[in-house]
This record gives structure tokens, sequence and C-alpha cells, in this order.
């Protein structure tokens, strides 16, 4: 084995590590030796998800966690998919980051349940490395079910939203 090998398996395990101590779901790293040499790792795990469901109130969702996580077993009862991800109108993330439901805490929501909604428009917020990144809807519709609280970290294809 080369030294370069031996660096690269041990950064490997390094990274594997990283993402056990960190309980992260997965990392994708590039490192560049030189033109035309680099190594390209991408580690993962499958976890089990959790959703949380925030109900629709007056109040900023940031003040409505406690109630949040009520709605869950009643939806499911109602015979709602189990999979909250394979909704035919779900919105899911696009990266590993915190979801934002405002642009700044004290601001309203961007949208609440119950909301008509058009293709692009800001439906929340990720924040990732720093940088704030809008989620748009995909399509026009309406926001059936929010998902996730504000300031709640959030997984690469997590289910967000629901808009129908």
């Amino acid at each position: 084995m080369s030294k370069t090998h031996d660096a690269d398996v041990a950064f490997i395990q390094a990274l594997a590590e990283l993402l056990r101590s960190n309980d992260l779901t997965e990392l994708q790293v590039k490192r560049d030796y030189g033109q035309d040499d680099s190594l390209n790792v991408r580690v993962s795990r499958k976890m089990e998800q959790q959703v949380v469901q925030v109900a629709p109130s007056a109040a900023p969702a940031v003040a409505a966690p406690a109630p949040a996580a009520a709605p869950a077993p009643a939806a499911a009862a109602a015979g709602e998919a189990e999979d909250p991800a394979q909704a035919p109108g779900a919105v899911t993330s696009p990266m590993v980051g915190t979801a934002y439901l405002q642009a700044e805490p004290g601001s309203p929501a961007f949208v609440k349940v119950g909301d008509k909604v058009e293709e692009g428009q800001t439906l929340l917020i990720v924040e990732a490395m720093k940088t704030m990144n809008q989620i748009p809807s995909p399509r026009g519709g309406t926001v059936k079910r929010i998902l996730v609280e504000d300031g709640a970290p959030v997984e690469f294809g997590a289910p967000l939203m629901i808009v129908e």
C-alpha cells in the first residue's frame, strides 16, 4: 500500500466515526491532491426518521412545540399515508441543515396550513453551512401539512411539507 492509500483509509475511517459520533446520516467530501488527482468519499447510514406535524395556530410556530406532537397519531388514525415522504404532494429537503419557517425570529411564517401557494413561492428556509437556502414550492396548490418545527434539524430527503 502507498502512503496516500493508507492516509485515505484512515481519512474514511475518521469520516465514519464522525458520522456515528454526531448522529449524522450522510457525509460527502472531495479531497483534492493536485491536478487530475482527487478522492471523492460519500459515507452514509440509514436511520429511522421522525416526523413532527405542526398544528396550525395564530401563535408563532416557535411557541407551538408541545401541541405539535399530538396531531401525528390522529393523522395516522385518519388513514393518511404513514410515510409523508411518499405522499403525492410531499416537499422534501434538498440538503442537510436547519429548517426555519420564517425569515427571522418574530416575523410571520412564510406559509401556514391552508395557505394557497404558487409554484416557486418560498415555503421555508434550510440553513446549511451558514447559508440560508430558500425552499420553493415545486407546484401550485394548498399547504396541507407542515411536517417540521421551526429551528428543527432536517436530513436530505426528509419531508418538510405537503402541498397539494
